[in-house]
């Protein structure tokens, strides 16, 4: 990656004298923001994408490309940096009136993966609620679509029976920012979601309270502490000694997905993530898991 055949482009240029004079930085620092541009021109000129009209997801696509090299988190994060620094200047040099760079997110560096649980660690959680209690149903079906569906924890709590399409077998949840998003069901959760419809009809319901999907025993809606108090009951229950939470399903969601086959693309989608960076963390947590199988089945790795 060579940023001299782009020093035709006078914009370019002006960008480089801009770095030596206007900022006064070091000979070496800015050809090191000169490579980090070099990168996403490269992209750019494979893809046919002109560097002033490039959007967003444009952008966000050449970040999976760099993770695709392998390129590890601290350079995403320089070159994003590099990246920034170069739209700024087209900003102030009334290029561009918006800076596309703008909600691009780098990576988050030393990020420490998610704890996932095994489908079997899934199914003994599950197995381990006592259908006899009064809120047995709704624990079971609580916990079944949360697995089932990747929701967030205030996306949980926050149900409404308004947004069940069970016919259908999708519900639509309201995310971060207040974006809606439709989200497919598993007939596992349609099924325990019927079962808890009928003792939820047998309680008084608070004013306010009648479209949640979840309630209390004292007919409203379930708070996000008592839903962390019911798994950490069900963890023990079931023997996990794992440090689990309500977020646990929602990783364990998405990376038996990644396992299955499932397309990134989906997965953020069905997440709701902005940023498919997000997402990338699923692909760490299922290359930790090749690494241990690879250690462990590989020929070369048995003992002499």
């Amino acid at each position: 990656m060579n940023i001299t055949p782009y020093l035709n482009d006078p914009t370019i240029r002006n960008y480089q004298i801009y770095l030596k004079l206007e900022r006064s930085l070091s000979g070496n620092t800015v050809d090191a923001y000169l490579e980090d541009v070099s990168k996403l021109l490269d992209y750019f000129d494979e893809k046919g994408i002109k560097y002033p009209s490039a959007a967003l997801e444009q952008l966000q696509d050449f970040l999976v490309a760099l993770c695709e090299l392998g390129i590890g988190s601290r350079s995403q994060a320089r070159i994003i940096s590099g990246i920034k620094a170069f739209y700024k200047f087209l900003i102030l040099e009334n290029i561009l009136k918006e800076d596309p760079t703008e909600l691009l997110e780098s990576p988050k560096i030393g990020q420490k993966l998610p704890e996932v649980l095994s489908l079997d660690e899934i199914e003994a959680i599950l197995s381990s609620i006592d259908l006899s209690r009064p809120q047995g149903h709704r624990n079971r079906a609580m916990l079944e679509v949360l697995y089932s569906c990747g929701l967030r924890v205030s996306e949980l709590t926050g149900l409404l029976i308004s947004n069940l399409y069970l016919k259908d077998e999708f519900l639509s949840v309201v995310g971060k920012g207040n974006k809606q998003r439709l989200v497919p069901m598993s007939p596992a959760a349609i099924r325990e979601i019927h079962f808890w419809m009928q003792d939820r009809n047998q309680i008084e319901v608070k004013k306010g309270n009648e479209d949640f999907l979840f309630l209390n025993r004292r007919g409203t809606k379930l708070s996000r502490i008592m839903v962390f108090n019911i798994i950490k009951e069900q963890a023990v229950a079931a023997g996990i000694t794992k440090n689990i939470s309500p977020h646990t399903f929602r990783h364990s969601f998405a990376t038996h997905l990644l396992e299955g086959g499932a397309n990134l693309r989906a997965i953020q989608e069905m997440l709701g993530h902005e940023s498919i960076l997000t997402t990338e963390i699923y692909t760490h947590i299922d290359m930790n898991r090749l690494k241990s199988e690879i250690i462990r089945f590989h020929p070369r790795n048995r003992p002499k």
